[in-house]
């Protein structure tokens, strides 16, 4: 198969479509990396990422005969504007199925190349579902993003160019996995060309389904993916990939919402562009592994998309901070007297406050929570909290609490006495008019509502704090209404977060 591929690799037709992306050096990560740092930029194709390469090299070699019948491709983001550029070059009828949750932008984009959009279902299954059901109706040909030859060889072109572009020594390249595509291609022709070379694999923490293969020494299926960085946010590594980087990836690394965060405040201080946090994520690893390892030769990222909604950069922004060390998020208690708030700064000295959020807890103490710059290159943030707790300021760090960074940090109002006993949850809404009345039909009248939160991300999914007025011994049953609901929940009823700001 490998023999195969790189033939298929070195044979590829991508370049009517796309551009021979540069190299370019990160001068501000490679200083403080203490390595010189590659930036390979796929951002910069004409979609905006490599999808177009492996899309186009698919169907560049379909006959004539069955490609004027058309294609269809399921997908919300990179793929479907890969599929459509294509088309539109060989000039044959495309279907792009894309969930209903998609953003107006990606739609736009489909259309304006000249595809057909369908919307249909919540979710990519259902919309692959739809698309299989126009195959057997229409005899449009499926294209598959990733875990197909002809796609993984379209994405391996990339690694041709760089080891054509960059002949210095190098120790890693870093990409981005999903479904496995692009690593595949480009760890095939690596490990072929110049197997001195390490190839790793980044993933998200929430969403690692080639770390769970590697680790388990066969294909997985994720119970449920992080959907941040939403262009590899895949349940499944593909059959054809795995194949390839279950022998020629060198090491899978994951990272943080944080981390990706930081990645993606990185890329644009050193090449100015603004990735989608896919498109980032190479990058967080990089930075990873070169702390881990120190000094040593150059180090490679593929930055591999920069199809973001302008709304997201606000959420991308709030967290590069934290994900850079350079912020801690606290919860502080302090006594309710006079004096108490200057003694609390004083404990800080030189650190600037970045947010802080008061509420009146009872005559005998209050809650703080407080966003407090820290330094990432010592024990800045621990010592911060030693100190805290040293001066009777008792301290629960929030900087890796989720719902303390996603709805706490925001909420007004505080502690209610009078809600009784609450049960608290998070959920990801799907983002698309509807979503919470078929929440609320299905609770009903049986529980109450006492609090509610909801920022929209730019994300497929909107993130929802929601509080119930139920017992503890009610928990199984509201469980079993959120099941039927289908939408992805997490039970944080005993976060610190909540029983600091929420709970009477």
């Amino acid at each position: 198969m490998l023999d195969t591929l790189i033939q298929k690799i070195l044979s590829a037709c991508v370049y009517d479509v796309a551009i021979e992306s540069p190299v370019h050096q990160a001068p501000f990560l490679s200083k403080r990396l203490g390595r010189s740092v590659f930036l390979k930029r796929e951002d910069l194709q004409p979609v905006y990422s490599f999808k177009c390469r492996g899309a186009y090299n698919k169907m560049a070699g379909i006959p004539k005969e069955i490609l004027v019948k058309g294609v269809i491709a399921a997908s919300a983001g990179n793929h479907a504007q890969g599929v459509a550029l294509g088309a539109q070059k060989l000039k044959i009828p495309a279907v792009i199925v894309m969930p209903t949750t998609t953003p107006a932008i990606k739609v736009r984009s489909v259309k304006a190349r000249g595809a057909q959009v369908v919307l249909h279902g919540d979710s990519f299954d259902e919309a692959f579902a739809k698309s299989q059901e126009l195959v057997a109706e229409y005899g449009y040909t499926y294209l598959h993003p990733f875990d197909d030859l002809e796609v993984i060889a379209g994405q391996g072109t990339v690694a041709v160019e760089l080891l054509r572009q960059l002949t210095r020594p190098v120790d890693a390249v870093f990409i981005p996995v999903g479904g496995g595509g692009l690593a595949a291609g480009m760890a095939a022709y690596i490990k072929y060309v110049r197997p001195e070379i390490k190839v790793i694999a980044v993933e998200p923490e929430d969403a690692a389904c080639l770390d769970a293969a590697m680790k388990a020494s066969e294909r997985v299926v994720l119970p449920q993916v992080g959907l941040f960085a939403d262009g590899v946010a895949v349940k499944q590594i593909g059959e054809n990939t795995f194949n390839v980087l279950k022998n020629g990836c060198d090491e899978v690394i994951t990272v943080t919402t944080d981390e990706i965060c930081a990645a993606v405040k990185d890329v644009f201080d050193d090449v100015r562009s603004v990735n989608e946090p896919a498109g980032a994520l190479a990058v967080a690893g990089l930075k990873k592994y070169a702390e881990r390892e120190g000094a040593g030769e150059a180090l490679v990222a593929v930055l591999s998309g920069a199809n973001v909604n302008f709304d997201r950069i606000r959420h991308v922004a709030e967290r590069a901070e934290v994900g850079e060390k350079r912020e801690a998020i606290l919860a502080v208690t302090i006594p309710e007297r006079p004096g108490a708030f200057k003694a609390f700064c004083e404990q800080i000295g030189h650190r600037n406050i970045t947010e802080f959020n008061y509420r009146f807890a009872d005559e005998n103490e209050a809650h703080i929570f407080v966003g407090v710059t820290t330094d990432p290159t010592t024990d800045d943030r621990t010592e911060l909290v030693d100190r805290l707790n040293a001066a009777d300021l008792p301290v629960v760090d929030m900087t890796d609490n989720e719902l303390a960074k996603l709805h706490i940090r925001h909420m007004v109002g505080g502690r209610s006495p009078e809600a009784g006993s609450e049960l608290v949850f998070r959920f990801e809404f799907p983002e698309r008019p509807g979503a919470l009345l078929k929440f609320l039909n299905k609770i009903g009248s049986r529980w109450n509502i006492s609090a509610f939160h909801y920022r929209n991300h730019g994300a497929a999914y909107g993130r929802v704090l929601v509080s119930m007025q139920a017992k503890v011994s009610e928990r199984e049953e509201l469980l079993s209404y959120f099941d039927d609901i289908g939408y992805k929940y997490f039970d944080e009823t005993e976060n610190p977060a909540v029983s600091l700001f929420m709970k009477g």
